[in-house]
Order: C-alpha cells, then structure tokens, then sequence
C-alpha cells in the first residue's frame, strides 16, 4: 500500500486546483445519497410515511344505487357498468387480506394446500414489494391474487391522483414478485355492499372506470378476526347460512393470526364434508382469470423495483448494525477519555510529580519551511523569546517565495539555514537532524508559534531515560472564524483529550508535527523519517512504540498553529492526514503478530487507532442520517431526544477537556453546528480517503496557503492573532 503511494511535496507553489474539489466531492456524495435514498424507500415500503390510517365519518347512502346496497359482495363498475353478482349454493370464496406476512402466510399457505382448497389473496404492494417469495408461492399453488392498495390507507377521503398511485404502485410490487397483473381489488375497512354509502360509492366507480371488480364481503361472513375472538368463535361466523355460497373474509397480518389458523384448519374440513368447494373467484363466477401475465419493460421494472426494496431492507439491517457499533464506539471512546484523561492529569500535576531530574541541557529546534514566507518570521521570533537554551535550524525545502532569505536577513547567531532542493518534508528533517548538534531533537511547522516555555517543557519528560518521544499541545491560533472555531475544539477535545488517554495507555499514535520532541538516538534507532506515507508524523511515532521507547504528552509545551481556513484548505490537510493514517496503519500491521513492545502497540495501539480514528468517524455520520430517517418518519420524540442525548455527552466531554487544557468556554457555543456540519465535512473526507485506498490510487503532498495571521505576542508570553493590515493584533485564547 505505502509503496505504491509514496509522494514528494508538490513543487508549484498555490497547492491544489480549486476546481479539483467537486469531483473530489462527487462519490462520497453520490454513496451517502444512495444510502439515504435506500432508507426513505424503507421507510415508504414500511408504511413510515402515507401510512395506514382511516378517516370516515358518518355518510349518507342516498346516491348509491339500490342494485348495489341490495346486490351480492362482487361489484362490477367497469365501462360504466353498475353491476353485483352473489356466488352461486356450496361455493365459498376464502379472501385474506394485509398479507403476505412471513410469519402467517406460510401457515395459512399450508392448511390451504392440506384441504386441497383455494383462496384470494388481497395483497398490500408494501408486503407484497418486501415478500415477494410469499406471493410468487400463491401464485404457484393456484391461488388468486388482488389489491388491497399499496400503503393501506382510507380512500374514500383521497384524490383520484393518489388513488392512481396507490394501484400503480401495487401493480408494480406484483409484476416484480409474480410477473402478474390483477384486476381484482378490495378498499381497505370495507366491509359488505350493503355498507357503502356517498363516500366510498365514487370510489367504486372510479376504481371499476380503471378497470377493476371491487371485493367486498357477504353480510354474515365477516370473521372479526383481527378482534382475537378465539378459533370457534371465527368459525361460527365465517359459517354460511343454510347452503349458501359466500365470499369469507380473514387475515393473514397485521397482528396475530394464530386464532385464524387454528380456525382455517377447523373449518376447511367441516364445511368440505358438507359439500361446500372452496375455489378462487373467477373459478366461482365462472368467469375468466383476474391474473394477466406482465412482460418486457413492465416486468424489468418490476423486478427492479422489487430488487430495491429487497436490498433497501438489508442495507437498513447492515446500517443498523453500524448504527450500534458507532453508538458503543462513541460512548466508549468518551468513556475511557473521560476516565483516563482525569488520570492523565492527576498524575502529572501532582505536587510531587516529576519525569525524572530536571532537563537543562541545550535543544536543537527543526523548522521545516516551504514557502513559508508569511509564517516563518513568526514562528523564528517566538522561538528566540523561549526560556531553554536552544539551536534553531530552518531547512529551507526548495522554497520559491524567499523564506530562506526572510531568515537570514534577520541576523540571528542563533539561526541556520540549511537549503535543499525541494525532496518533501521527512527529508527536510532528516536533514536537520543530520545538522543538529544537540541530542534532544525540537520538530516544529514553519507556521506554528511556539509559547516562552513551550520548548523547556516540552523536553522535561526526557529525565525518563525510557521517554524516546513527546507530543506537545498543539492549539488553534486563528480560531475567530466558524470553520477556526470548529477545529479549536476539535484540537482541545479530539486531539489533546485524545493524547491524555493514549498517553494512560502508552500507545500513544501521533506525534503532531506542530509541536513534538525526540531523542536523537531513538531517531537513528528507527532509521529517522520515512517517506512511506503521507502521514510521517503517525508513522515515526508508530516506529518509536515498535522499538520499545515510551511516548508521552505534555499539556503545558503549548504551541500555537495556523489551522485551514476555507473549506477545500481544510478537506485537503485532513484528506493527507486520514489517508497518511491509513498507511501508517498498513505500514506497521506486522506489529499485530509481534513479540515484545512492538507486539504490545500492535495488539493495543493498532485496533484502538483503527477504531476511534479510522472505523468510528466513518460511520459516525450514521448518528445523522438516522436523525433525519426518525424525523421523516418517527418516532420523532424519541430521535431528538437520542440525538440529544449523544450531543451532551459529547458537550460534557468537550468542556471537560476545556477545563483542563483552561480554555473559554464560550467557543463550545459552535458545537451543536460542528456536530451536524463538520462530521459530514470530515466523513467525506475519510470515505474518499478509503476511496484512494481500496482502488490503489496515489495522493500527492497538499501545500496549504498560509496568511500568517498567527504571531507572537509583543511580549512574547502570549500568542496573537494579527487582523488586517497594520500593527493591529490581538490575544488568542
């Protein structure tokens, strides 16, 4: 994987094509879409949205026609027909309807077939669209098949439009399961002819105006089924009077249908014995079959439409599962941040803490610098106001704005200057090791600002002869914008409460290249700084752990950074960083399998990295997209309220970390938006970075402009953030 993505840092000055960016944009987008588009189809086909409901208020019956109120339960409206037709002695007509349902069905299916027995089947499109193999089954053992609409809704109250859409839809949920289509229907809470009245009369006549026989019931035979009245109580009443023959209606959903089947299996065999027939209604009427096979475009559609639905219900079942996965990473990454940052920092800031005697030897300080003209002043300054005795060595990395010059027109003895042609940034410090005339190694941005003591503290945990390396706290100098602020606290929260846990752990992943130390021999040791991958921060720190050095943090070597400030700035840093992760993750893979320390950081280090900084912010946009699918489709109450409740943990979670690391808290303002915004923003970009992964493709170095807004105080005590032109310049923090 690193091998075949192994990049120098771009010569042109200006970075990455702005117009680079959509197309970047362009397949995260389009998966994050498609999978939204899976769940609204869910929950449509669920019926989440145009769902079952019943609005019928007492009517008149006045304009439907005595032929109708008095005729039998097949009603026969087409081409302007009024027509009812009643079955003929000893011939019964078993009719379900809200099915198919995969538990009851089946059940109901097999006592059919048992009795040698046939029956109709009012399907809704939403079951028949999820079980198609249940409906292709009644098809196949000669059953019949009718529409009981597509969501179950009430249409004496609905548009001719929605109507249309309900029978549409319908049909096409049965082209798909069975390759038919019906001209059979049943309206939903129908009962017998003689119930109809001036509401759902129109609706008769338009349903046989597109060419359909509506279904009702016989007056008598109504099982009540779903009232649950127990299996003897339905066969008395599904039982006609004398020899008449009659349309029975039961269920085969929409609850539990034990009673029904218990009654079925009863009532088949009693009432053959009495001569009865139980055949399919066209077989009953005598009349042709209401099943018309569907071919070309029709059935494609169908097929496709059913395929949908399938793979919409199973890409919900794996996204619940993510659901729940993301749900325990989260709380248990806030968990375990929690509790060991809180120890984290009662075992540093004990009274008698100490890493060992105190370090007092001089430091050598490495600032890396491609065009860095604007920072690099800056970042020089601050470091020559420090209060340990150190080197400063800017290696100029074949820059073409003039940083090298910038830094020697200052006149500083303290300074060098080492320029080489432009080989990218772990060459650059390679060679300011190979310079530096101290043991104890400063590696520091040619953007970043560094606080008086930020160096002396910085290098103290070396009096732990163990200690190879040490992270510093690197913190958001230009956080006054939205997109500053959002980063802020990701640096104090994500970043910083991140390094205390690891540091507890001592598996710490990242030294950030802002603000870290390391031992000259634990450097050599490891074979410096590679160029495998993108992330030569993460992977030198990796390589540290392997040989057996400890890694720790040290909250007070605070250092101030210029952090992207438009959009496409910061997608193209944390593109680097997430892809460079995931290298380095691949780099060290081996560690899985070792003995020793590296075993240790590969068995702890690797799957807590893989998890919280690679697994967990990929699926954490799932917290998101089930929001809106709770808010589309409810319970609405209960989403917000876990949404909620996942953002305040995170809000207890963040202010802690402002508390330790002193921060206002006024900045935790912008989290609900960070929370809905930037993960979307930082989801896209880790999709795309395992996008390039998967698909073996190559990234190149992404150079940032930089402003150089961040600059050290008159003072030098604290960092300020320059505004405009001019001297004017304020604190930051």
């Amino acid at each position: 994987m690193a091998s075949r993505t192994r990049r120098r840092r771009a010569k042109a000055p200006g970075g990455p094509r702005r117009r680079r960016l959509p197309m970047r944009l362009l397949l995260p987008s389009l998966v994050l879409a498609a999978l939204m588009a899976m769940l609204m189809l869910r929950g449509y086909v669920h019926s989440e949205i145009l769902a079952d409901h019943r609005v019928r208020p007492e009517a008149a019956a006045d304009r439907v026609p005595d032929e109708i109120l008095d005729g039998g339960p097949v009603i026969d409206t087409r081409g302007g027909r009024t027509e009812s037709l009643s079955l003929p002695d000893r011939r019964l007509v078993l009719t379900f309807d809200d099915g198919p349902d995969p538990t009851w069905t089946p059940k109901v299916l097999d006592v059919l077939k048992k009795y040698d027995a046939h029956a109709v089947f009012f399907v809704t499109g939403t079951m028949a669209s999820r079980h198609p193999d249940l409906v292709r089954r009644m098809v196949e053992d000669g059953h019949e098949i009718g529409l009981h609409t597509f969501n179950h809704p009430d249409l004496s109250h609905q548009t001719k439009k929605r109507i249309d859409w309900e029978l549409s839809q319908s049909q096409l949920a049965l082209s798909g399961a069975a390759g038919i289509r019906t001209s059979l229907f049943r309206p939903p809470y129908s009962s017998h002819a003689g119930a109809m009245d001036n509401n759902s009369w129109p609706v008769t006549q338009y349903i046989g105006a597109r060419g359909y026989i509506t279904v009702v019931t016989d007056t008598d035979t109504d099982s009540e089924d779903w009232r649950r009245p127990g299996a003897a109580e339905i066969v008395r009443r599904v039982t006609p009077k004398g020899d008449e023959g009659a349309i029975v209606l039961m269920h085969d959903s929409g609850g539990d249908r034990s009673q029904t089947v218990e009654a079925l299996a009863t009532f088949l065999p009693d009432m053959q014995a009495k001569g009865y027939a139980f055949a399919n209604l066209t077989e009953a009427l005598d009349a042709p079959s209401a099943h018309t096979p569907v071919t070309g475009v029709g059935l494609w559609k169908g097929k496709a439409w059913v395929f949908l639905v399938q793979a919409s219900d199973n890409i919900t079942a794996v996204l619940v599962v993510g659901l729940a996965v993301i749900g325990f990473l989260v709380i248990g990454r806030l968990v375990l941040m929690l509790l060991l940052s809180a120890r984290h920092a009662r075992r540093v800031r004990h009274r008698g803490f100490r890493w060992g005697p105190p370090v007092t030897e001089p430091v050598s300080v490495l600032v890396p610098a491609y065009n860095e003209a604007k920072c690099i002043e800056n970042t020089v300054r601050s470091l020559l106001a420090g209060e340990h005795p150190i080197e400063i060595i800017v290696i100029d990395d074949g820059s073409s704005d003039g940083t090298a010059r910038i830094v020697e027109a200052m006149g500083l003895p303290e300074v060098r200057v080492v320029r080489q042609l432009n080989a990218g940034k772990p060459a650059a410090l390679n060679r300011g090791v190979a310079n530096a005339r101290h043991d104890l190694i400063v590696m520091m941005d040619g953007d970043t600002v560094f606080e008086p003591a930020t160096v002396r503290e910085l290098v103290q945990p070396f009096g732990d002869p163990r200690v190879g390396a040490v992270a510093g706290n690197a913190k958001v100098g230009n956080r006054d914008s939205l997109i500053g602020a959002w980063q802020h606290i990701e640096y104090v929260m994500g970043f910083n409460l991140d390094r205390r846990m690891y540091d507890v752990l001592r598996c710490m992943p990242t030294i950030p290249g802002a603000v870290g130390a390391f031992r000259r021999s634990a450097l050599e040791r490891v074979g410096g700084m590679s160029d495998d991958t993108l992330a030569e921060d993460t992977d030198i720190t990796m390589a540290i752990h392997r040989d057996g050095w400890r890694v720790v943090y040290a909250e007070k070597a605070r250092a101030w950074t210029e952090a992207p400030e438009t959009v496409q700035q910061l997608w193209s840093q944390r593109y680097r960083w997430s892809y460079g992760t995931m290298q380095a993750i691949w780099k060290h893979r081996k560690a899985l399998v070792d003995r020793g320390p590296s075993g240790r950081f590969g068995r702890v280090g690797l799957p807590l990295v893989s998890l919280f900084m690679v697994v967990a912010p990929l699926l954490a946009p799932l917290i998101d997209v089930f929001l809106v699918y709770g808010l589309v489709f409810g319970p609405t109450g209960r989403t917000i309220a876990a949404w909620f409740g996942v953002l305040a943990i995170q809000a207890v979670c963040a202010a802690y970390a402002f508390r330790l690391d002193r921060e206002r808290m006024t900045h935790l303002v912008s989290l609900p938006l960070q929370q809905i915004l930037y993960r979307q923003l930082m989801y896209v970009v880790l999709l795309q970075s395992w996008i390039t992964a998967l698909t073996g493709g190559r990234l190149r170095w992404q150079k940032l402009r930089r402003t150089g807004v961040v600059e050290a105080a008159p003072d030098g005590s604290v960092p300020s953030q320059r505004t405009g032109s001019g001297s004017d310049r304020r604190p930051v923090g």
